[in-house]
């Protein structure tokens, strides 16, 4: 018999667990080298991921406020929705499920390469390991809610073991000679200039940092989301940053900077640093754990906005599904399809280049949401109040569309994708209305 109604399972501990695991995924092992390269400076690199870490803590300062007050699967549409409108929410909504579609689209075809790196047999056939990836997964939710917030507490805690050994071994298992940074060794800031290679930085690591939010999307699921969402999203936002603060150290104590500048895998460069060739493919291992823990999340999440989209008319009504384990069974195979084809088609680079894009674009419509719905709607309770309001919504809103507006005059020509949607998404909006 099919019902449209989430079930009430989750706790604190699922809320901790999806906010590490829809967070942090290869982007800590992978864009440290990138990031140095942008960048140059041990203390600049270690300010500006600590700079972003802040924003998150401070958004979900805000965030709380508006998941308790609105308890509704869906997040940054829910909102958005409610403070202005449904074409608003739709275009928040299509534009967060996209961003999520396509990072899940390059976590599979990631894993999928590390996975031919241990059995190579199976390089000519990655984009079928890819998808066969999502395929299991789909499968696996199937089962039920439970099932997969117990996988992403164990895969999220694996995670968390997994970077923290990672950086004891870096600061104990040193070479006798050590690589750590000098004076000398620190390299100029970007060549294009100081603001652009912080600008490119701080695009990558708020890619990096896109998942904080996270808990906000199961709040109609939790059995008390007034006391739930602020621990969940406190303690999962404070040991990120320190676990990402951590690496960094790590790496930079391990590697000298003109090394880590070049590296597209620093992590698994400084355990071969550590221990010799052949040892980096513990880093391997530790990055599939990493992929399958985000993947998990971003299966579980991502569904909900086009369910809650499609509950209030919004999107096709068949997505509003759910199984008997509580799992929007419908919402959650169209979300792997639309990632199985953005494989096929290799699209999913360049739509992964402008997620940040569309990510931010959300952070901006919840606090612009939470500004409005203070005005508009005074009688709402709420349970949790934004820590500094209006102080710290107004800067954090302000700040998300500074970062906007940066990536636009610096990556033009891949962000006229992401405007390219907002300019026909109205059509598409109306041809959805009339069809629901």
């Amino acid at each position: 018999m099919a019902q449209n109604q989430l079930k009430k399972l989750l706790g604190v501990g699922f809320g901790i667990a999806v906010t590490i695991g829809g967070t942090i995924g290869t982007g800590i092992l992978r864009k440290p080298g990138p990031i140095t390269q942008d960048i140059g400076d041990p203390t600049l690199i270690i300010a500006v991921w600590l700079a972003v870490g802040l924003y998150a803590l401070a958004g979900s300062l805000s965030v709380m406020e508006l998941g308790t007050m609105l308890p509704k699967a869906g997040a940054w549409y829910v909102y958005t929705r409610r403070a202005f409108g449904d074409y608003a929410g739709f275009v928040i909504g299509i534009s967060s499920w996209l961003g999520s579609v396509s990072a899940m689209a390059f976590g599979a075809a990631v894993m999928s390469e590390y996975t031919s790196l241990l059995f190579p047999s199976l390089e000519t056939y990655q984009k079928f390991v890819a998808i066969g990836i999502l395929a299991a997964f789909v499968a696996f939710h199937s089962v039920g809610v439970m099932l997969a917030s117990r996988a992403q507490e164990v895969m999220s805690l694996l995670k968390a073991v997994g970077l923290l050994a990672f950086v004891i071994v870096c600061f104990t298992v040193s070479p006798e000679k050590s690589a750590s940074p000098s004076v000398s060794d620190i390299r100029p800031l970007a060549e294009g200039g100081v603001w652009l290679g912080i600008l490119a930085a701080l695009q990558s690591i708020f890619y990096t940092y896109d998942g904080w939010h996270t808990a906000a999307y199961f709040t109609e699921e939790d059995v008390n989301p007034s006391r739930n969402l602020p621990r969940s999203m406190i303690t999962g936002v404070l040991l990120i940053i320190g676990i990402y603060v951590l690496v960094n150290l790590a790496l930079l104590y391990v590697l000298p900077v003109s090394t880590l500048a070049g590296s597209k895998l620093a992590a698994a460069d400084a355990i071969q640093y550590l221990f010799g060739p052949g040892s980096a493919q513990v880093v391997t291992f530790l990055l599939m754990i990493s992929i399958m823990g985000i993947i998990n999340a971003q299966i579980m999440f991502n569904p909900r906005v086009i369910f809650a989209m499609g509950r209030d008319g919004l999107f096709f009504p068949f997505v509003t599904h759910v199984n008997a384990g509580g799992t929007p069974t419908y919402a959650t195979a169209l979300t792997a399809i639309a990632s199985v084809l953005m494989i096929l088609t290799n699209t999913y680079g360049k739509l992964s280049d402008i997620a940040t894009f569309f990510f931010v674009l959300c952070y901006a419509s919840g606090f612009a949401s939470l500004i409005r719905l203070r005005k508009s709607e005074p009688e709402l309770p709420r349970p949790v109040r934004a820590w500094g309001y209006p102080f710290s919504t107004w800067t954090l809103l302000i700040m998300s569309l500074a970062f906007l507006i940066g990536v636009v005059i610096g990556d033009f020509s891949s962000s006229l994708y992401a405007i390219a949607f907002i300019a026909i998404s109205y059509p598409i909006y109306l041809t959805i209305r009339q069809r629901g």
